[in-house]
């Protein structure tokens, strides 16, 4: 199990669980249609961001294959709330884990998609000891695929037409780092 003393702190963001008072935040990305293109989900209506906030809210604590830490990222300096992240147990048995992360696009080329990713990726090896984490996305979300390389991710596979999104097929890119892939990186972070 792991229940992580919250906030997780990396040098310039807080990862921490959403509280009711981030609706706000979270509805003015989550209702962009820019956001939501390369996701499974339309632009959300307040209701719906209210509902994927209550969802948010349970997924503090990796209990069990299937868990999921699904934290807000909090900018320290100002204290705003410019995106989320996850990590998610796919396998306890083959120590298996995912990473994902939605950011509010006013805040993008500030590396903050990164920062926030690269401390799951420590939380999910260093911490919970996975063997392999994946990324997986829509293959024309470009921008989503440069995080997951400067994060030293390989990409593995480009699946072809593999899902049924929002009306029409959709490739999949799947990219995957190993635990000794990730600690060989470690040091050039240091």
């Amino acid at each position: 199990m792991l229940n992580p003393d919250y906030p997780i702190r990396t040098e310039r963001l807080d990862l921490r669980p959403f509280t009711d008072d981030d609706l706000a935040a979270l509805h003015a990305y989550q209702s962009r249609a820019d956001v939501a293109r390369y996701l499974y989900w339309e632009p959300h209506d307040e209701r719906a961001s209210r509902e994927a906030l209550a969802r948010k809210q349970r997924r503090t604590v990796l209990r069990a294959t299937g868990d999921a830490l699904d934290l807000a990222v909090v900018v320290r300096e100002t204290g705003q709330v410019v995106g989320d992240v996850l990590l998610f147990w796919v396998s306890a048995e083959h120590r298996q884990g995912e990473v994902g992360y939605v950011f509010h696009p006013d805040h993008g080329g500030r590396g903050y998609a990164t920062e926030a990713a690269r401390m799951m990726l420590e939380i999910g090896f260093d911490v919970l000891g996975l063997h392999r984490v994946v990324g997986r996305l829509d293959a024309r979300n470009t921008a989503s695929a440069r995080v997951l390389e400067r994060l030293g991710m390989r990409r593995e596979a480009h699946l072809i037409e593999s899902e049924f999104v929002k009306g029409e097929w959709c490739d999949e890119l799947l990219y995957a780092m190993l635990d000794r892939e990730w600690q060989a990186l470690r040091p050039a972070w240091s």
